[in-house]
């Protein structure tokens, strides 16, 4: 018998961050159905930004190349969990942007000061716009996209646990052996934690959630209850 939708008590605005391969979008994408919130998957914000600097001939290498650029392309974002969509220019960039190619270069561009902070506006806006709550998940998003946001997590796993799930996601050449995998998930761990603007980390007041041993539906509950939480506490401050 299937139960009741679950609902979040109030429009609550939710930031969910960690590093590649820890579930952070099937979990992302699987709450915000179950509460009726939007979803919004910045890291497809970089990957778009990135596929459209390698479509037009930008060196990703080039900071200063890649900083004067950044303003040019029109990236919009859906909400919908069920069908979450992401545009450049008119073009439907959902495909292209996973491609290992973006993958590769993404950490570059996520790097340069103007890139993060265009899109870290649009990040903002489209939280700020979002009618019935979102879910925002990234890896600056507690920090310094949405740092008043209602409830922050901070998902990891071992680098194992890791490269074996981003593994099991990339199809045909793209599925390199695990070694491989993880290598290349600890060197982007790196960068990103390692840059100067908006590095990954987990702010003070985020819920650490690891998910190791713990399985997609568990991680989903898990998650789930937090945000009811923290919808209970926000409708107690707006009552009063």
């Amino acid at each position: 018998m299937e139960t009741a939708a679950r609902t979040a008590p109030a429009a609550v605005i939710v930031a969910i961050d960690g590093p590649a391969g820890t579930g952070k979008s099937s979990t992302s994408k699987a709450v915000a159905a179950k509460l009726g919130l939007g979803y919004l998957d910045t890291g497809a914000q970089y990957r778009a930004i990135t596929w459209w600097m390698l479509s037009n001939g930008i060196d990703v290498n080039d900071a200063m190349a890649v900083a004067e650029a950044s303003g040019k392309p029109a990236i919009v974002s859906g909400t919908d969990p069920a069908a979450p969509a992401i545009a450049v220019d008119g073009l439907d960039a959902a495909g292209p942007i996973r491609t290992q190619e973006v993958t590769s270069a993404v950490s570059a561009v996520s790097a340069v000061p103007e890139v993060r902070s265009r899109i870290t506006e649009l990040q903002r806006t489209i939280a700020a716009e979002a009618p019935h709550g979102i879910v925002v998940e990234g890896r600056d998003i507690g920090i310094t996209v949405l740092p008043d946001a209602d409830l922050k997590v901070f998902l990891t796993a071992s680098a194992e646990a890791r490269a074996a799930r981003r593994s099991g996601e990339l199809k045909g050449k793209e599925a390199g052996d695990l070694a491989a995998t993880r290598e290349a998930l600890i060197k982007r761990d790196a960068a990103d934690s390692s840059r100067k603007t908006s590095p990954l980390a987990k702010a003070d007041d985020a819920v650490e959630v690891d998910t190791t041993e713990l399985t997609l539906e568990q991680v989903i509950e898990c998650v789930v209850t937090l945000i009811e939480g923290a919808g209970a506490a926000k409708a107690g401050r707006d009552a009063r």
